[in-house]
């Protein structure tokens, strides 16, 4: 599958490139953003392993690339870094630009059952199956047996799904301010209903990851979680980071740290960038 790619811009002596691709799981082109650390520059025969990383509701593969920090630590550890879109985009479905927390912009990492949003929003498929073998395919630079994942918000709910679901395909995840128990907030029960429809509780739970870790047979867990204090979504209830603590706790660690004064924005992502970075690099460089 063919990359393009639209620019490299220079990023803590690596370079950071956005590129797009067309995608058949979402019947669309696609962005993303590649951050490969200097040492790919410096050793052309260098294999770095992969973090990826999910954004939250709005976003695209530019927000974590252009305000995250991640690539600081990145080039520091030797570790690519891709951002992903967040869903797919134009495929002119009635209604996928209506609201920020639904269609354009919220695909919440999941393969859509429901008409009409079936026919392309399949970002589950996309982020865990396409766009790695894409990236693999085309950048030899990076190393496709060793994977981290981590996010934001929606993303982090992805990042922990995407783990739960698929035992031994990450070496690690962590994320900020997930959305942890989808199936009991607002901005769960909008997603779930609309991609999977109201009846289809079942489907929602296989996406849920106050769910999903209950029934984790895996290794013991080592989760990096950061909430700050200040966060207006977490006071609003659409975090629910403690119901996954609570569903977690016999399946090893669960590190939520409660940042005082923080908020739901990239200011705290950048604040603790390389904490989340370094939790990754424990596994992919070990």
């Amino acid at each position: 599958m063919a990359v393009t790619t639209k620019a490299t811009i220079a990023s803590f002596g690596g370079k950071l490139l956005k590129c797009t691709h067309n995608a058949s799981t979402t019947n669309c082109e696609m962005a993303f953003n590649l951050y490969l650390p200097p040492q790919t520059l410096i050793n052309t025969l260098s294999r770095v392993p992969l973090l990826i990383y999910l954004a939250g509701l709005t976003c695209t593969g530019d927000n974590g690339a252009e305000k995250g920090f991640f690539q600081h630590a990145a080039s520091q550890r030797g570790i690519a870094v891709l951002y992903p879109d967040t869903s797919p985009r134009g495929l002119k479905i009635q209604g996928e630009n209506d609201s920020y927390d639904f269609g354009s912009g919220a695909g919440f990492y999941v393969d859509a059952t429901k008409e009409p949003w079936s026919k392309g929003y399949n970002m589950y498929s996309y982020i865990t199956s396409e766009l790695p073998k894409a990236v693999f395919d085309n950048f030899n630079e990076v190393d496709g047996s060793r994977v981290s994942i981590f996010g934001h918000s929606m993303g982090g709910h992805g990042a922990l799904t995407l783990f739960l679901k698929n035992p031994g395909a990450y070496r690690s995840v962590s994320a900020f301010a997930p959305i942890a128990n989808p199936s009991n907030c607002d901005w769960g029960r909008k997603a779930f209903g609309g991609y999977f429809g109201e009846e289809n509780k079942a489907k929602w739970a296989e996406h849920d990851a106050t769910e999903l870790v209950k029934d984790w047979k895996g290794d013991a867990l080592d989760i990096l979680i950061d909430v700050g204090t200040s966060d207006n979504f977490y006071k609003q209830g659409q975090l629910l980071p403690e119901k996954f603590e609570e569903a977690a706790k016999d399946k090893g660690k669960v590190n939520i740290r409660w940042q005082d004064g923080y908020d739901h924005s990239y200011f705290t992502m950048a604040t603790f960038a390389d904490d989340h970075v370094n939790h990754a690099a424990r596994y992919l460089l070990g």
